[in-house]
């Protein structure tokens, strides 16, 4: 037996493994173009959501999730502030099957990245002078769920075709 066979058969005799090895703030940008005059105006803020992730695989078992937030907040059909943030984490993980894999990268990593996330944008809004702005907790997994729906939906759809 191989060398490789052997580091294989150890993983498969141990079982999944996971481990968090980094957790950190890839990129972020916060912008208030129409301070101070957005302060003047009673607050009756509109927030706006979008997410987006990533995986990039590092080496054998080293994969990068990237959870991309962009945060666009209105008052009074003028943009009080903006704020984009990668949130970023270095996973190890071995063991899994393959679905459980693609599973664990997008859904179980992201929703260890949010509260990281959730706390570098209200520090960012707060430090602006803005108050608080704590984002709702936001369940990856039925995420995961629809978008895999829809990726089943749209096969289906081409194989008809």
């Amino acid at each position: 037996m191989s060398e490789n066979e052997q580091n294989t058969a150890s993983q498969e005799e141990q079982g999944p493994q996971f481990a968090v090895q980094r957790v950190y703030v890839k990129d972020s940008s916060f912008e208030s173009p129409n301070s101070p005059e957005i302060f003047t105006t009673p607050w009756q803020p509109e927030v706006g959501l979008e997410m987006n992730t990533g995986t990039k695989q590092l080496g054998d078992n080293a994969f990068e999730v990237v959870l991309t937030l962009t945060v666009t907040v209105k008052n009074a059909d003028k943009t009080a502030f903006l704020v984009e943030l990668q949130q970023a984490g270095i996973f190890a993980i071995a063991g899994l099957s393959e679905q459980e894999m693609h599973h664990t990268l997008g859904a179980f990593c992201p929703n260890l990245l949010f509260p990281y996330a959730r706390e570098a944008i209200d520090n960012m809004v707060v430090k602006a002078s803005f108050p608080a702005l704590m984002l709702a907790p936001v369940n990856f997994d039925a995420l995961y769920a629809q978008q895999m729906a829809q990726q089943q939906a749209a096969a289906e759809g081409e194989a008809q075709h």
